[in-house]
């Protein structure tokens, strides 16, 4: 997205990290970025602001639920069974490598 005006960050980046700024999960070099560029563009900050509505929404609706006990645990063991999980340390850091093949379970 283009609002048609210059700015020194683009739309469509703002708009791509928008929730991370809504969750707090940016630092506050970029937070600045964002929020310059949100006062400049009232296109993007109606989407913004749908963003934070919707974030909001969500929040209100699903805060009291919670997934039941080791389901993660469960998910993880899962995912495992179906992938090949490689690690290799090297000089240069390390690297995770994962392959999966798709199953498909009826129900």
């Amino acid at each position: 997205m283009s609002c048609g005006n210059h700015h020194d960050t683009d739309c469509s980046e703002v708009l791509a990290e928008v929730w991370l700024y809504l969750d707090g999960e940016c630092d506050q070099q970029r937070r600045a970025v964002l929020v310059q560029h949100l006062d400049e563009c009232s296109p993007c900050l109606a989407e913004y602001g749908l963003d934070e509505k919707l974030k909001q929404l969500l929040a209100r609706k699903c805060s009291g639920d919670k997934a039941p006990e080791g389901l993660k645990d469960r998910l993880r063991r899962q995912i495992l069974e179906q992938a090949e999980v490689s690690v290799e340390t090297g000089p240069g850091g390390t690297t995770v490598e994962v392959r999966t093949s798709r199953v498909e379970r009826s129900i």
